[in-house]
């Protein structure tokens, strides 16, 4: 029997399926993989270094949607606030995916190359270099958490009625649509204003 035209296999269908599967259930494993693509799971290790891997293809896959362009934009504020709102929309997009991503160290290359840029904008603008990384992480903090905000409920508050919490029944109902953009344009502003401090 010959071989089939199109592979059966390869890095970019292995990384489709794991988003796929924690798009949909949280999780992926080799197994899930296999049985998807419909191949045996030892020929998934021939394409891949095993689950962490994969961590790392979905990491890449996940980032490629952040817009790195925005970290060459002037000022670095501006810089700054762009490259958040790109990295939120992209996480946003699969946020089933952000506490596995959250939770394994960064090898990816293209997404080391990013933090480089990031690092390099901020010691540019004159931050000092024990300051740059808790920034980074500050920022990624504030992204991370507002693109699960997005795939929570609108109501995350459910109240048996409203004479137990009547503030808290009040401010719910004061907050209107959107809750999670306007808790993140809140925290992103708050963000840079300290951002700008720490510079001065």
């Amino acid at each position: 029997m010959g071989r089939p035209r199109t592979p059966l296999l390869d890095r970019e269908r292995i990384t489709t399926t794991a988003l796929e599967l924690i798009d949909e259930r949280g999780e992926f494993s080799v197994p899930q993989i296999a049985k998807r693509l419909g191949v045996q799971t030892g020929s998934v290790y021939h394409h891949v270094d095993g689950r962490d891997g994969i961590v790392e293809l979905l990491r890449e896959r996940v980032a490629s949607a952040i817009d790195t362009d925005t970290l060459s934009l002037t000022p670095w504020d501006t810089a700054l606030d762009a490259w958040a709102r790109s990295y939120r929309a992209a996480f946003a997009a699969h946020p089933r995916a952000i506490p596995l991503l959250t939770t394994s160290p960064v090898r990816a290359p293209r997404v080391l190359e990013q933090y480089e840029r990031a690092v390099s904008l901020l010691l540019d603008a004159g931050f000092a270099l024990a300051d740059v990384m808790p920034l980074i992480i500050a920022l990624e903090n504030l992204v991370l958490g507002s693109a699960l905000d997005l795939a929570a409920p609108e109501t995350m508050w459910e109240l048996p009625d409203e004479t137990t919490t009547p503030r808290l029944a009040a401010a719910l109902d004061a907050v209107g649509e959107g809750r999670a953009n306007r808790a993140f344009e809140l925290a992103l502003t708050g963000f840079l204003a300290h951002a700008r401090a720490l510079q001065a």
